[in-house]
């Protein structure tokens, strides 16, 4: 047996072991020989970390993704007995489901049609005469797998909150981020992307692959100079520029804008929002500037690209290899069943392109609520967030650096804000999504785009209508959570487990997992960010002058700690990149613990496994985060992650509260302790 292999079952039968006590804590995980001064993070979850090697089929292994297995176990349930149904073309939603699952697990049908299972695309692009045409199949991306410089999204508009808007925003890079491109130490890595772009465009029988390869690659370096950075894209205010097609032409002369919009299926009179409007000029001309056969080559190869996982081993191998082993680290692919169930259910989708683009989500998610998520389960969550709120308020209304006027308005805005738990109040409009959709047993690929074209028509005509304030961007199942436009925090079913959410656990455990995770959302809507938006969910910026400038002081200080933190050695974090999830981490545990101390109403908490109700409290927090990654993950999430590693969102967090420092004792001579009056306060 390969040792990577026994590994991976040997973390399966640990993770399995892992023992919470009655009140929520694996106190097996503690190492007692750090002290929570100098490491909080390991001194919580040290032996766990010691003891849980990493799978072979995963970059990380973590407490949240012990969550998401669980999840996955319960959908492999429901879609098994969903497939049992046997009918080729069902009409029902659930069998619906189960074909599109018999579909990803047939891999004797999706070898025997090969390549043509996208021949359709490819023929598109080779026969394509001009950029003309092959703009209309960009904007078909929203549909189908062709690639796009241009990404499609449809959502609230932020200066008409009745309306929606169509958001065209920079797209196109293949690589995870801007600096894969132009950094000296990516250099293995754009090798290893060209060499995997070659492979694929051989083995369906593009010509001449590896000169297309290093002409790709040269292509996606133009598109990612041309493109703003993350840093910049956290700025919402410049990312706002209505444009009708006349100015959008007018801004990028050399792309076929109405061919775009209208393969993308937008109404002629649709509004639009250019987000990084300076960029789109150079991405045009660096398209322009290519020759057609290269574009061609482009579009061809990651079209494939995005197709590969639903096309046969060679392909999917191939992407595996690259994606996940080269960028992540991770040795072998996931089981079938697991990559089927994130290809029907949209379990793992993030906000990235093509993320949960052609699966049935919203029919899994109603599956999955109905069977896992009680409604009193529903019911405590909600009762929990609104003493998050509670105690936000409070700390709002005696915030110091604010002044009465910018204090005013967030109160108003906190007052707007709705909070989502489990799933939808209602399925109608969601059920819809699919009626019209056919789902074929034997036919992957056309399942995965008449499933896309079915999300993208919904979409489209919801955007004609009112706004749905009710909706969700997130299915049930998914192990995330949000704050969105509606100026709403939103926590599906699949985020809401142990141990970041225990109906029977400890109060402390609770407040101090799921409970900082609802005050770090809702911060988010007051941070240097959600400034932007106000109480209504328009683009305004509500603060005066002089809180802004006080906010900004407080920030920096909080920038410079973070600023010194090595994920690996080198290798700093960005608090450039990482400032808003920084501040919503510090906020969102600091309300949670207020909110904690209330909800005793005067009474001690009880001592248990010899910890008090403070030190269970940060304890449920670190816990949260427990977990580790390959050397490859951590340098691709420090890159493009807002979010910290996972260490410094505990030890970065703890040392600026003073609760922290009474319950464990700290003392200055600890590697954490910061002095009181440098210790960042900000919400």
């Amino acid at each position: 047996m390969d040792n990577r292999v026994a590994l991976g079952i040997m973390a399966v039968l640990l993770l399995a072991a892992a023992h919470y006590t009655p009140f929520g804590l694996d106190l097996s995980a503690r190492d007692p020989a750090v002290q929570p001064g100098d490491d909080f993070f390991v001194h919580v979850n040290g032996r766990y970390l010691a003891a849980t090697p990493i799978p072979a089929n995963q970059s990380s292994v973590t407490r949240r993704s012990d969550m998401t297995d669980r999840v996955y176990d319960h959908i492999h349930t429901l879609l098994d007995h969903a497939a049992d149904q046997r009918v080729m073309a069902p009409t029902d939603l659930d069998g619906k489901v189960g074909a599109f699952y018999a579909s990803f697990m047939d891999e004797a049908a999706i070898e025997s049609r090969g390549i043509h299972a996208i021949e359709t695309e490819l023929a598109s692009i080779r026969t394509a005469a001009n950029v003309d045409e092959l703009a209309s199949l960009m904007g078909q991306s929203t549909v189908d797998f062709y690639p796009s410089p241009f990404l499609v999204r449809i959502e609230l508009d932020l200066k008409r909150t009745e309306k929606y808007a169509a958001y065209i925003s920079q797209s196109g890079l293949g690589l995870p981020d801007i600096d894969y491109y132009r950094k000296p130490e990516f250099e293995p890595v754009r090798s290893r992307y060209r060499d995997y772009a070659a492979s694929i465009l051989a083995a369906a029988g593009w010509p001449d692959a590896e000169t297309r390869a290093t002409r790709i690659l040269d292509l996606e370096t133009r598109l990612a100079l041309a493109s703003w950075s993350r840093v910049e894209q956290r700025e919402p205010t410049t990312q706002y520029n209505p444009v009708t097609p006349a100015q959008l032409t007018a801004l990028a002369p050399q792309f076929p804008w109405q061919r775009f919009l209208q393969g993308a299926g937008l109404d002629a009179n649709a509004r639009l929002i250019a987000t990084q409007n300076t960029a789109f000029s150079k991405i045009a001309a660096a398209l322009a500037q290519t020759p057609l056969d290269d574009v061609k080559a482009w579009m061809a190869f990651r079209t494939i690209d995005d197709a590969a996982p639903y096309l046969p081993a060679v392909f999917a191998n191939a992407r595996f290899d690259f994606k996940d082993r080269v960028l992540g680290g991770q040795p072998e692919p996931q089981p079938r069943w697991k990559r089927a169930i994130a290809a029907v259910g949209g379990a793992g989708c993030s906000y990235e392109p093509h993320s949960c683009f052609g699966t049935l989500k919203w029919a899994v998610g109603q599956m999955y609520a109905e069977q896992f998520f009680p409604p009193q389960t529903k019911a405590q969550i909600a009762a929990i967030a609104l003493q998050i709120k509670a105690a936000f308020r409070r700390r709002l209304e005696a915030n110091s650096w604010m002044d009465s006027a910018t204090r005013s308005e967030a109160l108003k805005k906190l007052d707007a804000y709705s909070i989502k738990v489990g799933y939808p109040d209602s399925w109608l409009s969601y059920r819809g999504i699919y009626q019209d959709a056919t789902i074929r047993r034997d036919d992957l690929i056309g399942n995965v785009r008449a499933a896309a074209a079915a999300d993208w028509a919904f979409t489209v005509s919801r955007s004609r209508g009112p706004v749905d304030r009710s909706e969700w961007l997130l299915a049930p199942q998914e192990n995330n959570a949000y704050q969105g436009a509606f100026n709403d925090i939103v926590f599906p079913a699949g985020i809401l487990q142990a141990p970041s959410f225990d109906a029977d656990a400890d109060p402390a455990i609770n407040y101090g997992a799921i409970g900082a995770v609802i005050g770090h959302e809702l911060t988010h809507g007051f941070d240097d960010e959600g400034r932007a938006v106000d109480s209504s969910g328009a683009l305004r910026d509500w603060w005066t002058a002089n809180s802004a400038q006080a906010f900004s002081s407080r920030t920096a200080k909080l920038g410079e700690q973070y600023a010194q933190y090595e994920p690996l050695p080198g290798l700093h974090i960005n608090p450039a990149l990482t400032m808003g999830e920084n501040i919503a981490d510090l906020g969102g545990l600091s309300i949670a613990f207020d909110a904690y101390r209330v909800s005793r109403h005067g009474h001690a908490a009880p001592i248990r496994g010899g910890l008090t109700g403070e030190q269970r409290f940060f304890m449920g927090w670190a816990q949260a985060w427990a977990g580790k990654a390959t050397p490859e993950q951590i340098r691709l999430l420090t890159t493009g992650d807002p979010h910290s590693f996972r260490s410094f969102r505990v030890n970065g967090v703890v040392r600026n509260i003073d609760g922290w420092y009474a319950a464990f004792q700290v003392k200055p001579a600890d590697k954490l302790y910061v002095d009181p009056e440098r210790r960042v306060r900000i919400w």
